[in-house]
């Protein structure tokens, strides 16, 4: 097993709360670290049918195997355990009884704020981050990072980054997107992902998107929200504030594994990144993602933003921390360049005393402690994070 930074977090919460479900995509390592993390526990997969029909027919039967509590894997295949589970840590009032995951976010936190409210802590468990990977002793070159991805089997396994992604999506287009609708226009809806995979890092713009995808849309909205709910995209929402300045009110575009989208985008070699003309913005989506991963796994959720206002002006992060703002920038050169130094100090002047950091990560490594801005190479970006 890859060591996971989530495992001190998930132990934490366990010692504190009779629950704790772990959310995040197919593949991610879920399962692994649940088990790792608590060998003790007996393992039940609610994803074989034989299992999952003893889960449906007879709740009460199911749990009562499991006397000390379990893992119980992919909750979401029979939410209706739920309100048993309630039942159980409510009698037992036992720390950690249950560890559960799942791979549906907005279904099962649904379910689960209806019947565990209180009862459970709520991780996420995104991909192998760059500090785990580098840690592990992985190849961390950026083109290995922006080909590969994070999901953990490519690396322990040593599997060809392209065929384990294409494998991943067709199984994802053919057996999860069944599980959330009846999706009828597969064509289409795999076009729509592949379309976009080219706008990465873009402001969305789902007229624009529905419009080169051949859908309304209202199909285009639903899509997204499907992607988001399985966790192959996320939104990165702008910042607003009351600044005299007209803010845009659109996210921006990203996907929870840069590898997945470097494949969708028709990567299939490291060499091809060299000259690809979205090089720049699968970078930025690595940097993005890392920096969530690093909030996530602490246990805590990120509150990142970007800002940008009607001139166009741009600073790619931004999060609040209790002494103040801090400005992020990203840039995929080897070197470092004065135009980013120059976007973070206009975007100060524009906020003012707010803010405490300006931080500009770039694909270098050399680490440079400048008067007001800390420059990192992409390898340190998750120091970022306190």
């Amino acid at each position: 097993m890859i060591p996971r930074n989530l495992a001190s977090a998930l132990k934490s919460r366990a010692a504190r709360y009779p629950v704790v479900t772990v959310t995040g995509p197919r593949q991610s390592g879920k399962t692994t670290l649940c088990r790792e993390s608590f060998p003790e526990k007996p393992y039940s997969n609610l994803e074989r049918p034989d299992t999952r029909e003893f889960a449906l027919s007879d709740p009460a039967g199911y749990l009562s195997q499991f006397p000390e509590g379990a893992v119980l894997d992919e909750i979401q295949r029979v939410p209706e355990l739920l309100s048993w589970i309630q039942v159980r840590v409510d009698e037992h009032n036992m720390a950690g009884e249950f560890i559960l995951t799942g791979s549906h976010q907005f279904e099962l936190n649904r379910r689960i704020s209806q019947s565990l409210a209180g009862r459970t802590a709520l991780l996420n468990l995104l991909p192998l981050s760059i500090a785990e990977l580098h840690a592990y002793g992985a190849p961390s070159g950026i083109n290995r990072l922006l080909h590969a991805g994070g999901y953990p089997r490519i690396h322990a396994d040593h599997l060809d980054p392209a065929v384990a992604l294409g494998d991943y999506f067709a199984t994802y287009v053919e057996r999860d997107l069944q599980e959330l609708i009846h999706l009828r226009h597969i064509r289409e809806f795999e076009l729509f992902v592949r379309l976009a995979a080219g706008r990465t890092g873009q402001l969305l713009n789902l007229h624009s998107l529905a419009g080169d995808a051949g859908v309304s849309s209202q199909t285009a909205r639903t899509w997204i929200s499907l992607l988001e709910a399985s966790f192959i995209v996320f939104l990165l929402p702008p910042w607003f504030a009351n600044i005299g300045k007209r803010l845009t009110r659109s996210p921006k575009l990203y996907f929870c594994d840069v590898g997945l989208a470097s494949w969708l985008l028709g990567i299939r070699e490291e060499s091809h990144l060299d000259v690809h003309p979205l090089k720049g913005q699968l970078f930025e989506n690595l940097v993005v993602l890392e920096i969530m991963k690093q909030y996530l796994n602490q246990g805590k959720h990120p509150q990142l933003h970007f800002y940008r206002d009607s001139s166009g002006l741009e600073t790619d992060l931004l999060f609040e921390e209790q002494d103040g703002i801090v400005l992020t920038e990203i840039k995929s050169g080897r070197t470092v360049s004065g135009e980013a130094f120059s976007l973070l100090h206009k975007t100060r002047e524009i906020l003012g005393e707010r803010v405490k950091k300006m931080n500009l990560v770039y694909g270098g490594t050399e680490h440079q402690h400048r008067s007001d801005i800390e420059v990192r190479g992409y390898l340190e970006a998750s120091g970022i994070v306190k």
